[in-house]
This record gives structure tokens, sequence and C-alpha cells, in this order.
């Protein structure tokens, strides 16, 4: 029988962990700010670290490079915190998802845009402002541009049965695509101050009108 080390105490795993979640929430909130007051060139990963109070090796250990974490503010921009969740497994995209009714899914969705768009379209188009001049931030907006587009692929195939006749599932993937962009949300409510309720429904209105018959089959 082996002898136990008097003094020396338990290796907690659970309070490291926790620790490290605290800390990577820390360094993702005062990366938010910084990005969005200061811009993508202008914020610097020491600078990041130095005010979330840690090293700025832990904060390449973790997110690789500045447009890695750029990439991470976006993902916990979208989803609301950062819990490791897909967001098509979210409630709020589990109930568009689920609904059978076309039109109350399009609804649906437009208050999902309404409460999401708020927190994650400055980040976009920070990206977006940042991949003009920025090779690696341009990977990360085409990278935030093929994921929305896939996301939108996958809700087209899911209306297709209601479609018009003379709208295909890749017009509706475009239609999807071109309504919820960052571009247009800054065009009507940045430019012309419409509220994000208002956004999100003229978002679903337009799309039914666009996508489905007036009356469905």
């Amino acid at each position: 029988m082996s002898e136990v080390v008097k003094g020396r105490r338990p290796y907690d795993a659970s309070s490291r962990h926790q620790q490290a979640r605290a800390s990577r929430r820390r360094v993702l909130a005062t990366a938010t700010q910084m990005f969005v007051e200061r811009g993508y060139s202008d914020t610097t990963v020491p600078a990041v670290a130095r005010a979330a109070g840690v090293s700025p090796q832990n904060v390449y250990k973790a997110f690789r490079n500045k447009p890695g974490l750029l990439k991470a503010v976006f993902d916990v921009a979208m989803a609301g915190d950062d819990e490791p969740l897909a967001m098509i497994e979210r409630e709020a995209l589990i109930r568009v998802r689920e609904e059978p009714d076309p039109r109350e899914k399009l609804r649906l969705y437009g208050r999902f845009v309404a409460d999401t768009t708020p927190r994650h379209t400055p980040i976009q188009l920070l990206a977006r402002a940042a991949a003009a001049t920025d090779p690696e931030a341009a990977a990360i907006w085409d990278e935030l541009c093929a994921e929305r587009l896939r996301g939108m692929t996958l809700f087209a195939r899911s209306l297709a049965e209601h479609l018009r006749d003379d709208v295909t599932v890749d017009d509706a993937r475009d239609l999807l695509w071109t309504h919820n962009s960052p571009e247009l949300y800054d065009l009507l409510v940045n430019a012309r101050g419409w509220s994000p309720k208002k956004f999100g429904q003229w978002l679903s209105s337009s799309l039914i009108a666009a996508l489905l018959p007036q009356v469905l089959r």
C-alpha cells in the first residue's frame, strides 16, 4: 500500500477548468470592447491581454492569433454566450427548424435575426472593413460569409416543398443570404435608424412574399 503524502492537496481539475473559462470570457469581453472602440488594426493581442489581466502567451495559446481572436469574438456575439453548443442546436433555431408552417417559420426566423444581429453585426462589419487591408482578416471575413451561406443553404432546403413554383432552392438560398446580410442591416438599422425589431419584421414579411406562394400548397 502506498503512503499518502501529508500536506499535499488533491488536484482540483474542476477549479482549474472554471478559472480557464473565466479567463477566456474576460479576454473575449475585453477584445470585443477594444475591437469595437478602436477598430481591428489598432487592437493588439498584447493590449487585450494586458487589459484582461492575462499573459499574451495565454491569448495566443487559446486563440492562435488576432484573426482567431476576432472569429471567437464573433462566435460568442452570435450565440450570446461561450457555451460549446452549435448555433443550429440552440433553442431559438430549433423552434425555427421544427415549425411546420413556412410562414410562421420565417416569422420566427425574423425574430431570431432581430434578437441576435445587434450583437454580432458590428463584429461582421468590423471584419469586412479590416478585410480590405489585412489578408488574415480577409480570411476571417470569407469564413464568416461561407458559414452564413452554409446556414442559409440548409434553411432553403428546409423550405423546398413550400417554395413558389418560380423560386428554386438556390434562389431561396441567395435571397435568405442577402436578406440577413450585415450590409443590409447596416443600411436600414445603422444608416436609416430602423429598430432591430422593425428590421426583423420587415425581413420575415419580405421573405414570405419573395419565397412562398400566396396560397400555400
